[in-house]
């Protein structure tokens, strides 16, 4: 992981997988963990720890995860709300 990154600079900025997968928009970065969101009516939310962070080029934030692994382990999972 690049330790020279802004972590404020991401909010908002593209993130993507290890073979380029769309994971969305970068919606905050807190407590070594980055939360991205996918999608507009039906989201997906990702929280992916810091240290997957591959590389970030002021545009891109680039994970070292493949997209079963994002869905699998990082994507958060809501339960409806039961009243």
């Amino acid at each position: 992981m690049n330790t020279e990154i802004d972590w404020n600079d991401v909010i908002k900025k593209e993130a993507k997988g290890n073979t380029d997968f769309d994971l969305g928009d970068v919606q905050e970065v807190s407590n070594g963990l980055i939360l991205v969101q996918r999608g507009i009516g039906n989201k997906e939310v990702f929280s992916i720890p810091q240290y997957k962070v591959e590389s970030y080029d002021g545009k891109v934030l680039k994970f070292a995860i493949s997209e079963d692994e994002a869905l699998n382990k990082y994507k958060k999972r809501f339960e409806a709300d039961p009243s």
